[in-house]
């Protein structure tokens, strides 16, 4: 719950349940319009998660929650688990590359007396979100020294998640702490999650920053004393690879050749289990409507359009998460990490 104490950096909740439904804040229409949508039934989540009212991939994952509490009340009582699980197949079916949505699915399926007890779950599953997300904010932020500059890619914040954020969990807190002294984020083509969302939550919040344009990026770490990359994750391989927003991967590229660190921050419910490395996650592939605008939006020309890459262990400094820190990631440390959280 949000306090006066708790404001400070710590004001946005793009999903929560209200009046027996998922209210969502519509990310399409950010920074112009702070628009929510009241969903009550699983076809209009299913719409909303697909055409990207919500995205980042713990938000994806509270939605999904939130949409299995509807599943259950539209499932028909006389085959309940055939209906209840049709339903939400059709909403893992929205996003296939950020792990969170078919992890928080799997474990709605597994909640005892789920027209009883699934709300009070999707409330708790949320609410862990946004303590997982407060407590890597100060594990992040505790690798940052005083006068550090910082990267983000895409929107890794409260909006992509419950509240607070990832990426920008860390951002926030260091800045907080008065440790950073410049923050540069991109703009992140084509839906310019940088531009629209993470700028607006900068300003929202009164934390100052400065957009690039994506290809500013290599110049920006050459001509300035860049000191990390701070990204979010979609997916964890079990090895420490990452699938993050498109771009991830050659940010960072560059940030190995200019000597810049690379700070991974997701929760633990972004590890995908199934996955050993980059090569066993789906990237989703979305349409060419996207990247082609007026007065060139006829479709004449293929388009490849993926929405995440993989950015391998090797590049990664540190995968910061709620129950660790995971330094130099590889097979080793993610397998003994591993452990030690399920013991």
């Amino acid at each position: 719950m949000l306090t006066k104490e708790n404001l400070l950096y710590d004001s946005i909740r793009p999903v929560t349940w209200k009046d027996n439904g998922v209210l969502l804040l519509d990310q399409r229409r950010l920074p112009d319009e702070e628009v929510y949508l009241h969903i009550n039934n699983t076809q209009a989540l299913y719409e909303a998660i697909r055409d990207m009212a919500v995205r980042g991939a713990p938000a994806i994952g509270i939605a999904a929650a939130f949409g299995a509490v509807l599943a259950s009340q539209e499932a028909d009582d006389s085959d309940f688990d055939s209906t209840f699980n049709k339903k939400l197949d059709l909403l893992a079916s929205t996003r296939p590359t950020a792990i969170n949505l078919s992890n928080a699915l799997n474990a709605a399926k597994h909640v005892n007396n789920p027209k009883e007890n699934l709300l009070s779950w999707a409330h708790k599953w949320l609410e862990d979100d946004i303590s997982a997300n407060k407590i890597m904010g100060q594990l992040g932020g505790e690798l940052i020294k005083q006068g550090s500059t910082v990267i983000t890619h895409c929107n890794a914040g409260a909006l992509a998640t419950g509240g607070y954020g990832t990426a920008l969990g860390v951002i926030r807190w260091a800045h907080q702490h008065n440790l950073i002294k410049r923050i540069y984020f991109g703009e992140t083509r084509p839906w310019n999650q940088g531009a629209r969302l993470t700028r607006w939550e900068f300003e929202h919040e009164n934390i100052p920053a400065n957009l690039l344009i994506d290809s500013a990026m290599a110049s920006t770490m050459l001509q300035s004393h860049v000191d990390w990359l701070i990204v979010g994750a979609d997916s964890i391989c079990l090895n420490g690879d990452i699938a993050n927003k498109i771009g991830t991967y050659s940010l960072a590229v560059l940030a190995k050749h200019h000597g810049v660190k690379v700070m991974t921050v997701a929760p633990t419910t972004t590890i995908d289990l199934s996955a050993e490395h980059g090569d066993n996650i789906e990237i989703e592939q979305r349409g060419a409507h996207e990247v082609l605008s007026k007065p060139y939006a006829k479709e004449t020309i293929n388009v490849l359009n993926p929405s995440f890459d993989i950015t391998p262990a090797s590049l990664i400094s540190a995968i910061v998460t709620e129950k660790g820190v995971i330094e130099s990631p590889n097979t080793r440390k993610m397998q003994t990490f591993m452990a030690s959280i399920n013991t």
